[in-house]
């Protein structure tokens, strides 16, 4: 019984030392910058807004290598820098600018594709990198090689 009683005094301390404060948790520590919430719109950030981040060069014949430019701007308030592009296959390049865009400035990404050895539908895809938030922006081509 003593043990009991015991037992039933300590687990009701623990309950009642934590101090039970009914104020809200600081959010201000757990601002995080990958988040919307967390994003501060007063920071200097680049933002890179593509025209189109899709290029279908329709048909075309194997063995032909083909380019398409991809206009950007950098919409944001800081000099945008592009640290790589990054294609899903060899046979497919993007060639871009390794100077700072400064902001309102525009610049292009040229992708090329070689359809050597291909057929059929193709989907390509460049991962460019830069220093925005997110931090990786996704452009696609696609042809049909005949």
């Amino acid at each position: 019984m003593k043990l009991r009683f015991l037992t039933l005094l300590t687990v009701a301390f623990l309950f009642t030392a934590c101090g039970g404060s009914d104020k809200a948790a600081d959010v201000d520590i757990i601002k995080n910058p990958n988040s919307a919430e967390g994003y501060d719109q007063s920071e200097k950030m680049p933002k890179i807004v593509f025209e189109t981040d899709m290029h279908d060069f329709g048909q075309l014949m194997a063995g032909e290598t083909i380019s398409y430019s991809f206009k950007f701007t950098n919409t944001g308030n800081a000099d945008l820098v592009i640290s790589g592009c990054d294609a899903s296959c060899g046979c497919t390049v993007a060639d871009y600018p390794k100077e700072r865009i400064a902001p309102g400035k525009t610049g292009y990404i040229t992708v090329s594709f070689k359809s050597q050895g291909m057929t059929g539908h193709q989907l390509k895809e460049v991962i460019v990198a830069s220093n925005t938030q997110p931090a990786k922006t996704r452009l696609r081509i696609s042809a049909t090689v005949r």
